[in-house]
Protein backbone atom coordinates (compact mmCIF):
# COMPACT_ATOMS: atom_id res chain seq x y z
CA UNK A 1 0.00 0.00 0.00
CA UNK A 2 1.43 3.37 -1.00
CA UNK A 3 1.22 6.15 1.54
CA UNK A 4 1.25 9.91 0.98
CA UNK A 5 1.87 12.53 3.63
CA UNK A 6 0.74 16.11 3.65
CA UNK A 7 3.39 17.79 5.75
CA UNK A 8 2.08 20.44 8.09
CA UNK A 9 5.27 20.39 10.13
CA UNK A 10 8.16 18.34 8.77
CA UNK A 11 11.62 18.54 10.26
CA UNK A 12 14.40 16.70 8.52
CA UNK A 13 17.27 18.39 10.34
CA UNK A 14 18.51 18.22 13.94
CA UNK A 15 17.23 20.90 16.27
CA UNK A 16 20.01 23.02 17.78
CA UNK A 17 19.36 24.89 20.98
CA UNK A 18 17.16 27.93 20.56
CA UNK A 19 19.28 30.86 19.47
CA UNK A 20 22.14 28.87 17.93
CA UNK A 21 23.34 30.37 14.67
CA UNK A 22 21.37 33.55 14.06
CA UNK A 23 21.64 34.03 10.32
CA UNK A 24 21.24 32.82 6.77
CA UNK A 25 23.33 30.08 5.25
CA UNK A 26 26.08 30.91 2.83
CA UNK A 27 24.77 28.50 0.16
CA UNK A 28 21.63 28.57 -1.93
CA UNK A 29 19.48 27.05 0.82
CA UNK A 30 19.24 28.97 4.10
CA UNK A 31 20.37 27.34 7.32
CA UNK A 32 17.25 26.89 9.44
CA UNK A 33 17.71 27.61 13.13
CA UNK A 34 15.54 27.46 16.21
CA UNK A 35 14.47 30.48 18.21
CA UNK A 36 12.62 30.52 21.52
CA UNK A 37 9.90 33.10 22.01
CA UNK A 38 6.76 34.15 23.83
CA UNK A 39 3.75 35.59 22.02
CA UNK A 40 1.53 36.71 24.91
CA UNK A 41 2.68 38.99 27.72
CA UNK A 42 1.59 42.23 29.38
CA UNK A 43 3.17 45.31 30.95
CA UNK A 44 1.88 48.08 33.20
CA UNK A 45 0.76 49.86 30.04
CA UNK A 46 -2.30 47.61 30.29
CA UNK A 47 -2.82 45.25 33.23
CA UNK A 48 0.71 44.08 34.02
CA UNK A 49 2.64 45.03 37.14
CA UNK A 50 5.98 45.97 35.54
CA UNK A 51 7.37 48.40 33.00
CA UNK A 52 8.04 47.32 29.42
CA UNK A 53 11.76 47.74 30.10
CA UNK A 54 11.63 45.34 33.06
CA UNK A 55 9.56 42.80 31.14
CA UNK A 56 11.95 42.83 28.18
CA UNK A 57 14.92 42.52 30.53
CA UNK A 58 13.42 39.40 32.15
CA UNK A 59 12.96 37.59 28.83
CA UNK A 60 16.39 38.62 27.57
CA UNK A 61 18.06 37.37 30.74
CA UNK A 62 16.21 34.04 30.58
CA UNK A 63 17.38 32.94 27.16
CA UNK A 64 14.53 34.03 24.89
CA UNK A 65 15.25 35.11 21.34
CA UNK A 66 12.05 37.02 20.61
CA UNK A 67 9.08 38.48 22.44
CA UNK A 68 5.64 39.79 21.49
CA UNK A 69 4.25 42.26 24.05
CA UNK A 70 0.46 42.08 23.78
CA UNK A 71 -0.95 44.81 25.98
CA UNK A 72 -4.71 45.15 25.71
CA UNK A 73 -5.91 47.23 22.74
CA UNK A 74 -2.62 49.03 22.22
CA UNK A 75 0.84 48.48 20.75
CA UNK A 76 3.61 48.87 23.31
CA UNK A 77 6.74 50.10 21.55
CA UNK A 78 10.20 49.54 22.99
CA UNK A 79 13.61 48.76 21.50
CA UNK A 80 16.29 46.32 22.60
CA UNK A 81 19.51 45.42 20.83
CA UNK A 82 19.66 41.80 22.07
CA UNK A 83 16.05 40.60 22.08
CA UNK A 84 13.90 40.68 18.95
CA UNK A 85 10.67 42.53 19.74
CA UNK A 86 7.73 41.91 17.40
CA UNK A 87 4.81 44.37 17.69
CA UNK A 88 1.70 42.88 19.23
CA UNK A 89 -1.69 43.58 20.74
CA UNK A 90 -4.38 41.64 22.56
CA UNK A 91 -7.60 42.69 20.86
CA UNK A 92 -9.97 42.56 23.81
CA UNK A 93 -13.60 42.12 22.84
CA UNK A 94 -16.59 40.63 24.61
CA UNK A 95 -20.26 39.81 24.57
CA UNK A 96 -22.27 39.82 27.83
CA UNK A 97 -20.35 37.59 30.27
CA UNK A 98 -18.26 36.28 27.37
CA UNK A 99 -14.63 37.50 26.96
CA UNK A 100 -13.40 37.11 23.37
CA UNK A 101 -9.70 37.84 22.94
CA UNK A 102 -7.50 37.53 19.86
CA UNK A 103 -3.78 38.25 19.83
CA UNK A 104 -2.29 40.16 16.92
CA UNK A 105 1.34 39.30 16.11
CA UNK A 106 3.42 41.65 13.96
CA UNK A 107 0.66 44.12 13.15
CA UNK A 108 1.36 47.59 11.74
CA UNK A 109 -1.44 49.55 13.43
CA UNK A 110 -3.71 49.23 16.45
CA UNK A 111 -6.86 47.15 15.94
CA UNK A 112 -9.96 48.30 17.77
CA UNK A 113 -12.32 45.57 19.03
CA UNK A 114 -14.80 45.00 16.22
CA UNK A 115 -17.79 43.68 18.15
CA UNK A 116 -20.39 41.36 16.66
CA UNK A 117 -23.52 39.33 17.25
CA UNK A 118 -22.08 35.99 18.42
CA UNK A 119 -18.74 34.58 19.61
CA UNK A 120 -17.91 33.33 16.12
CA UNK A 121 -18.90 36.66 14.56
CA UNK A 122 -16.87 38.71 17.05
CA UNK A 123 -13.78 36.53 16.68
CA UNK A 124 -13.99 36.47 12.88
CA UNK A 125 -14.37 40.25 12.66
CA UNK A 126 -11.29 40.71 14.83
CA UNK A 127 -9.32 38.09 12.88
CA UNK A 128 -10.15 39.94 9.66
CA UNK A 129 -9.16 43.30 11.16
CA UNK A 130 -5.84 41.89 12.37
CA UNK A 131 -5.10 40.53 8.89
CA UNK A 132 -5.91 43.93 7.39
CA UNK A 133 -3.45 45.53 9.84
CA UNK A 134 -0.69 43.20 8.62
CA UNK A 135 -0.71 40.90 11.65
CA UNK A 136 -1.11 37.20 12.35
CA UNK A 137 -4.14 36.38 14.51
CA UNK A 138 -3.96 33.87 17.36
CA UNK A 139 -7.11 32.76 19.18
CA UNK A 140 -6.63 33.17 22.92
CA UNK A 141 -7.76 30.90 25.79
CA UNK A 142 -11.18 29.60 24.61
CA UNK A 143 -12.10 28.45 28.14
CA UNK A 144 -11.45 31.85 29.75
CA UNK A 145 -14.89 32.73 31.08
CA UNK A 146 -16.03 29.53 29.35
CA UNK A 147 -16.38 31.73 26.29
CA UNK A 148 -16.60 29.31 23.35
CA UNK A 149 -15.82 25.79 22.21
CA UNK A 150 -15.02 23.56 19.28
CA UNK A 151 -18.00 24.57 17.16
CA UNK A 152 -16.80 28.19 17.12
CA UNK A 153 -13.19 27.23 16.33
CA UNK A 154 -14.38 25.15 13.36
CA UNK A 155 -16.19 28.16 11.88
CA UNK A 156 -13.27 30.57 11.92
CA UNK A 157 -11.45 31.35 8.69
CA UNK A 158 -8.04 32.80 7.85
CA UNK A 159 -6.59 31.91 11.26
CA UNK A 160 -4.19 29.07 12.08
CA UNK A 161 -3.03 29.66 15.67
CA UNK A 162 -4.81 28.77 18.91
CA UNK A 163 -3.54 28.72 22.47
CA UNK A 164 -3.51 25.15 23.80
CA UNK A 165 -1.40 25.83 26.91
CA UNK A 166 -1.04 28.88 29.13
CA UNK A 167 0.70 29.94 32.29
CA UNK A 168 -2.21 32.12 33.39
CA UNK A 169 -3.93 30.68 36.50
CA UNK A 170 -7.51 31.57 35.48
CA UNK A 171 -7.99 30.50 31.86
CA UNK A 172 -9.20 26.92 32.46
CA UNK A 173 -7.02 25.29 29.80
CA UNK A 174 -7.71 21.83 31.27
CA UNK A 175 -11.48 22.26 31.09
CA UNK A 176 -13.86 21.00 33.76
CA UNK A 177 -17.51 20.56 34.68
CA UNK A 178 -18.21 18.81 31.40
CA UNK A 179 -16.29 21.34 29.28
CA UNK A 180 -13.37 19.79 27.37
CA UNK A 181 -9.78 20.92 27.64
CA UNK A 182 -8.49 23.20 24.91
CA UNK A 183 -6.20 20.39 23.77
CA UNK A 184 -9.30 18.20 23.29
CA UNK A 185 -10.90 21.03 21.29
CA UNK A 186 -7.75 21.14 19.16
CA UNK A 187 -8.04 17.44 18.36
CA UNK A 188 -11.72 17.81 17.52
CA UNK A 189 -10.91 20.62 15.07
CA UNK A 190 -8.06 18.63 13.50
CA UNK A 191 -10.29 15.57 13.20
CA UNK A 192 -12.83 17.64 11.25
CA UNK A 193 -10.14 18.33 8.64
CA UNK A 194 -9.43 21.93 9.62
CA UNK A 195 -5.82 22.85 10.37
CA UNK A 196 -4.89 24.76 13.52
CA UNK A 197 -1.45 25.00 15.08
CA UNK A 198 -1.17 24.89 18.87
CA UNK A 199 0.85 27.47 20.79
CA UNK A 200 1.90 27.68 24.43
CA UNK A 201 2.13 31.08 26.10
CA UNK A 202 2.86 32.79 29.40
CA UNK A 203 0.01 35.30 29.28
CA UNK A 204 2.20 36.84 31.97
CA UNK A 205 1.07 39.89 33.89
CA UNK A 206 3.48 39.91 36.81
CA UNK A 207 7.17 39.87 37.56
CA UNK A 208 6.48 40.07 41.28
CA UNK A 209 5.32 37.30 43.54
CA UNK A 210 2.43 39.19 45.05
CA UNK A 211 -0.78 40.64 43.67
CA UNK A 212 -4.04 41.93 45.02
CA UNK A 213 -5.72 38.57 44.38
CA UNK A 214 -2.94 36.49 45.83
CA UNK A 215 -2.29 34.68 42.52
CA UNK A 216 0.16 35.74 39.87
CA UNK A 217 0.65 35.11 36.16
CA UNK A 218 4.43 34.82 36.00
CA UNK A 219 6.70 34.59 32.94
CA UNK A 220 8.51 31.46 31.83
CA UNK A 221 5.44 29.20 31.97
CA UNK A 222 4.86 28.54 28.27
CA UNK A 223 6.65 29.28 25.01
CA UNK A 224 7.23 28.26 21.41
CA UNK A 225 10.43 27.33 19.59
CA UNK A 226 10.29 28.47 15.97
CA UNK A 227 12.28 27.08 13.05
CA UNK A 228 13.32 29.96 10.79
CA UNK A 229 16.10 31.04 8.48
CA UNK A 230 16.90 34.15 10.50
CA UNK A 231 15.89 36.02 13.61
CA UNK A 232 13.75 38.67 11.95
CA UNK A 233 10.05 39.51 12.31
CA UNK A 234 9.42 38.42 8.72
CA UNK A 235 11.10 35.03 9.14
CA UNK A 236 9.43 34.32 12.49
CA UNK A 237 5.98 35.26 11.15
CA UNK A 238 6.39 33.10 8.04
CA UNK A 239 7.35 30.14 10.20
CA UNK A 240 4.30 30.67 12.42
CA UNK A 241 2.02 30.68 9.38
CA UNK A 242 3.57 27.39 8.21
CA UNK A 243 3.39 25.74 11.63
CA UNK A 244 7.16 25.35 11.80
CA UNK A 245 7.46 25.41 15.58
CA UNK A 246 6.76 23.38 18.65
CA UNK A 247 5.10 24.51 21.87
CA UNK A 248 6.31 23.72 25.37
CA UNK A 249 5.80 24.20 29.07
CA UNK A 250 9.09 22.50 29.89
CA UNK A 251 10.43 19.66 27.70
CA UNK A 252 12.92 20.50 24.95
CA UNK A 253 13.36 18.61 21.70
CA UNK A 254 16.81 17.70 20.43
CA UNK A 255 15.57 16.28 17.11
CA UNK A 256 12.25 15.74 15.34
CA UNK A 257 12.12 13.86 12.05
CA UNK A 258 9.28 13.04 9.68
CA UNK A 259 9.70 10.70 6.69
CA UNK A 260 7.20 8.82 4.55
CA UNK A 261 7.27 5.94 7.02
CA UNK A 262 8.18 7.18 10.52
CA UNK A 263 7.93 10.05 12.95
CA UNK A 264 10.76 10.23 15.48
CA UNK A 265 11.20 12.50 18.50
CA UNK A 266 14.47 12.87 20.41
CA UNK A 267 14.34 14.66 23.74
CA UNK A 268 16.98 16.83 25.33
CA UNK A 269 17.43 15.25 28.74
CA UNK A 270 17.94 17.64 31.63
CA UNK A 271 18.35 16.82 35.32
CA UNK A 272 16.47 13.83 36.68
CA UNK A 273 13.23 14.25 34.72
CA UNK A 274 11.85 11.22 32.90
CA UNK A 275 9.67 11.40 29.80
CA UNK A 276 6.95 9.62 27.90
CA UNK A 277 6.04 10.50 24.34
CA UNK A 278 2.54 10.09 22.98
CA UNK A 279 1.76 9.88 19.27
CA UNK A 280 -1.80 11.13 18.86
CA UNK A 281 -4.13 10.74 15.88
CA UNK A 282 -7.66 11.42 14.73
CA UNK A 283 -10.15 11.86 17.54
CA UNK A 284 -7.34 12.52 20.01
CA UNK A 285 -6.62 8.79 20.20
CA UNK A 286 -3.21 7.82 21.56
CA UNK A 287 -1.70 5.67 18.84
CA UNK A 288 1.46 4.83 20.74
CA UNK A 289 3.09 5.80 24.01
CA UNK A 290 6.83 5.32 24.37
CA UNK A 291 9.37 5.89 27.13
CA UNK A 292 12.28 5.41 24.72
CA UNK A 293 14.51 8.27 23.64
CA UNK A 294 14.26 8.69 20.73
CA UNK A 295 10.62 7.65 20.49
CA UNK A 296 9.57 6.43 17.04
CA UNK A 297 6.19 5.83 15.46
CA UNK A 298 5.66 3.86 12.25
CA UNK A 299 3.02 5.46 10.02
CA UNK A 300 0.19 3.19 8.86
CA UNK A 301 -1.59 5.64 6.57
CA UNK A 302 -5.04 5.66 8.19
CA UNK A 303 -4.36 7.97 11.15
CA UNK A 304 -5.81 11.16 9.62
CA UNK A 305 -3.07 13.13 11.31
CA UNK A 306 -0.31 12.45 13.79
CA UNK A 307 1.00 14.88 16.39
CA UNK A 308 3.24 14.23 19.37
CA UNK A 309 2.97 15.18 23.01
CA UNK A 310 5.92 14.82 25.36
CA UNK A 311 5.09 14.65 29.08
CA UNK A 312 7.78 14.82 31.73
CA UNK A 313 7.73 13.40 35.26
CA UNK A 314 6.88 16.82 36.70
CA UNK A 315 3.69 17.17 34.66
CA UNK A 316 5.10 19.54 32.04
CA UNK A 317 4.44 18.92 28.36
CA UNK A 318 5.55 19.85 24.85
CA UNK A 319 3.59 19.54 21.62
CA UNK A 320 4.60 19.28 17.96
CA UNK A 321 2.27 20.34 15.18
CA UNK A 322 0.08 17.86 13.29
CA UNK A 323 1.29 15.93 10.25
CA UNK A 324 -1.60 15.08 7.92
CA UNK A 325 -1.62 11.45 6.82
CA UNK A 326 -3.69 9.88 4.06
CA UNK A 327 -3.52 6.65 2.10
Amino acid sequence: MAKALTFLFALLLPLPLAGEGRGEGSGDAPVLRWFKGNTHTHTLRSDGDSSPEDVVRWYRQHGYDFLVITDHDKITTISDDKLLLIPGEEVTDRLPKTPLHVNAIGLKSVVKPQGGSSPADVLQRNVNAIREAGGIPAINHPNFGWAFGTDVLKKLENVKLVEIASGHPYVNMEGGGGVPSVEKMWDDVLTSGKTLYGIAVDDSHHLKFESTKGDVALPGKGWIVVRAASLTPEAIMKALERGEFYASKGPELADYTVTDSIISVTLRERGEAKFRTQFIGSGGRVLLESVENPATYTIRGDEGYVRTKVIDSNGNAAWTQPVRVRR
